[in-house]
């Protein structure tokens, strides 16, 4: 009778561990679907100018100012998305603890 009672205490862990790497699996799917449109949206413009002053372009204030308004606009639109990953982030690292 102990024998089994002993069996299933060690089972149960092992069924708990079970869902956390499913979850883990789940989270990083999750993760994963929802970055490369992020990352295409929000990351791969550039708003800054950089290019342009690397190449050796001189940008107007004007110029300058609309990037910086182009710049606040990608930030504000892509807000959500960035906290939505940063939260799939955090969770996947909870998971894995």
């Amino acid at each position: 009778m102990r024998f089994r009672v002993l069996i299933l205490l060690a089972v149960i862990p092992l069924a708990g561990c079970e869902s956390k790497a499913h979850k883990v699996q789940r989270l990083q799917a999750e993760y994963s679907a929802a970055y490369p449109s992020y990352a295409t949206a929000c990351l791969y413009e550039d708003s800054s100018g950089a290019a342009r002053l690397l190449m050796g372009q001189k940008l107007t204030t004007e110029q300058m100012a609309a990037l910086e308004a182009r710049k606040k606009a990608r930030e504000a639109q892509c807000k959500p998305q960035s906290d939505h990953l940063a939260q799939l982030q955090r969770e996947i690292l909870a998971a894995q603890q």
